[in-house]
């Protein structure tokens, strides 16, 4: 008759799991799943121009709710370059503070050419 060590007896049913492996799986992902996003269209996109701070500020909360409830990854937010302002570009340098505040925006960065560029901004947002 042949003895069986237990522990590979338990190790030939439930196999070993190697956390260290997972983390390292999920660091790489995290990061090629950041480049896809960033590359990526948008998902849906505001147009802010013309309203003032509080129009825009409420316009944004309601933009950014209803594309977290729809799953949308990546948003833009046009808010203009500023040119027509009388003094300061209100909207360009609110949107900043906006996404700031937002609890699940992440990562920003100004819209390509064709999308506005130094007038628009895109956001990614946070997954639940």
């Amino acid at each position: 008759m042949k003895k069986i060590n237990p522990t590979d007896a338990w190790i030939s049913k439930y196999g070993v799991y190697d956390k260290d492996a997972e983390e390292a799986d999920k660091t790489t992902n995290a990061g090629e799943s950041r480049r896809r996003l960033r590359n990526k269209k948008p998902d849906a996109g505001i147009d802010i121009h013309g309203l003032n701070r509080e129009e825009a500020w409420q316009a944004l909360e309601t933009f950014f709710n209803e594309s977290k409830n729809a799953g949308h990854e990546k948003i833009l937010i046009i808010h203009g370059k500023g040119n027509h302002s009388t003094g300061d570009a209100v909207l360009k340098r609110m949107v900043p503070e906006f996404i700031e505040r937002c609890p699940f925006a992440g990562e920003c960065g100004r819209g390509k050419a064709s999308e506005g560029g130094e007038g628009a901004t895109w956001v990614l947002l946070k997954g639940k």
